[in-house]
């Protein structure tokens, strides 16, 4: 199965290539650091809680007539190495991935997917962290911290 995505302006595109939706994990993650990333106004996706869908780096590609996407990479605030891609038109995130995952996963940031609804999610990590106003999503595992 072929999952195709885009950058809010198009420039940046990818596939996903999985023999079944099984193969992806799609999660919201109420920390810190997916909070900020996603808070960020130049990313056209401003919410309380980040939502990415892990896949094996095997199966995510850029397509033949992707712009290269921009790399940023920083501490995440736990002494890991995060690496993150994006456009540099439109500042769409588009992945990320920490060191430790870096030659298994990818973390696709699920609403770039053409139909991010395909691979709806799965769990919720840092519910300790959860906005108050937002409600538990129903049917799927909660970790309230990473090491539950």
């Amino acid at each position: 199965m072929v999952y195709k995505g885009a950058c809010y302006c198009k420039a940046v595109k990818y596939e996903i290539d999985i023999s079944s939706p099984e193969e992806a994990r799609t999660s919201l993650c109420h920390c810190k650091n997916c909070k900020l990333r996603d808070a960020n106004p130049e990313s056209y996706n401003v919410t309380a809680f980040g939502l990415t869908t892990k896949i094996p780096v095997k199966a995510f590609s850029y397509t033949s007539d992707s712009a290269q996407p921009t790399t940023h990479e920083a501490d995440n605030g736990s002494g890991s190495l995060l690496h993150r891609e994006f456009c540099s038109k439109c500042g769409s995130g588009i992945l990320e991935y920490g060191a430790a995952a870096a030659s298994d996963f990818r973390y696709v940031m699920t609403g770039t997917l053409e139909d991010p609804g395909a691979l709806p999610p799965k769990g919720e990590f840092f519910c300790a962290y959860r906005e108050e106003w937002m409600p538990e999503v129903p049917g799927i595992f909660h970790k309230q911290h990473l090491k539950d």
